[in-house]
């Protein structure tokens, strides 16, 4: 079966997921959202970045979009800033009939104790009223600290901490805004920025440790966060801009769903601009970066991924498997009842064999 498929947004991870669907037999594209102007009416294959066009142009009408009622949308618009404006959307869609894979915003991949009502009872209503699925995933949040952890939970006698790890340099990665107004690199220590205000932590990666939690049967009572950062020891460049001397060049944080005093499910990102900053913070297992579980019970393990690609190094191949962990997922979303679901409700999503 043939799944009609409508890319929304072209960006960072868009454009890697629109190339996805082109690529995928199982999958048709009919249509391309793009919110800018400079984008309308270019060739899917051109905002692919492919060396041939594909027939499908890129229109910034909405109305076209939900006219052409397809199967599923691959959303993968900007949200960080934007997040009611994201969520809308999401409302809109869900409610026209339109099942939705997406990449963000992340706190719905597992929204259950993160939302409050007002936030995720519309969405809920909206994927009622349309018949439709909602699957927010990607590869952190999603594969890295869903899947994999998961997994490997289920060959242990006993866990006493289930904990996921980002460990990568983000020099290379470009995105100017997330990097400097969204995380605060570059910016005075005492300037704290939005994924650093209270809670923000907690919205964006809470439901990754209560998800944990309900995966291996254990009810949290409460879900913490903690932070640290460093400043440059000297001037340097990255690749969306300048660092300059004393500025934030290094973060450090945990998320942590409590059982009492004690961390049970733990989500960690340790992210460097330069190798050489904290040594003394956890490190990769390849000099880019890594993802790493590590579970403490019997057995333990600790296991390390690390991604890379022909076409670019450690960050394209993560924004990468994140466009095809949600491109790969569109058969098994159509085919699911309708409602927000998480890596609990879904089979196996696998590529498809190349032809």
């Amino acid at each position: 079966m043939t799944y009609s498929v409508v890319q929304w947004g072209t960006g960072n991870v868009g454009k890697h997921a629109l190339a996805g669907i082109i690529a995928n037999p199982d999958l048709e594209l009919t249509g391309v959202w793009v919110s800018g102007t400079s984008k309308d009416g270019k060739d899917a294959g051109t905002l692919a970045g492919l060396d041939h066009s594909v027939g499908v142009a890129a229109t910034t009408d909405v109305e076209a979009i939900l006219a052409a009622t397809p199967d599923c949308v691959v959303y993968c618009s900007m949200t960080d800033n934007r997040l009611f404006d994201a969520v809308q959307d999401l409302q809109r869609l869900l409610r026209a009939g339109i099942n939705v894979v997406a990449c963000a915003p992340v706190f719905f991949q597992y929204p259950y104790g993160v939302l409050p009502d007002e936030l995720l009872k519309p969405v809920q209503d909206a994927a009622a009223e349309g018949n439709s699925s909602l699957w927010v995933n990607g590869i952190d949040p999603g594969f890295a600290n869903d899947l994999l952890p998961l997994a490997l939970a289920g060959t242990c006698l006993r866990i006493d901490q289930l904990r996921c790890l980002e460990i990568v340099d983000y020099a290379s990665y470009d995105n100017r805004e997330v990097m400097f107004d969204i995380m605060g690199f570059g910016k005075p220590l005492d300037d704290i920025p939005l994924l650093l205000q209270p809670g923000v932590l907690s919205l964006a990666w809470g439901g990754t440790v209560r998800q944990l939690a309900a995966g291996i049967g254990v009810t949290l009572d409460s879900v913490t966060e903690t932070y640290d950062r460093i400043p440059a020891p000297e001037a340097f460049d990255i690749a969306t801009g300048h660092i300059a001397e004393g500025t934030a060049a290094a973060l450090r944080f945990e998320v942590r769903g409590m059982v009492g005093d004690q961390p049970v499910t733990v989500l960690e990102h340790v992210t460097r601009l330069r190798p050489d900053l904290r040594p003394d913070w956890p490190q990769p297992a390849h000099p880019e970066g890594s993802y790493r579980v590590e579970i403490t019970g019997d057995p333990s393990y600790a296991m390390d991924l690390v991604t890379s690609s022909p076409h670019g190094d450690h960050n394209h191949a993560t924004l990468l498997a994140t466009a095809m962990r949600i491109v790969n997922a569109v058969p098994a979303v159509v085919r699911a009842p309708p409602g927000i679901l998480t890596a609990l409700d879904l089979p196996l999503i696998t590529a498809p064999a190349a032809h």
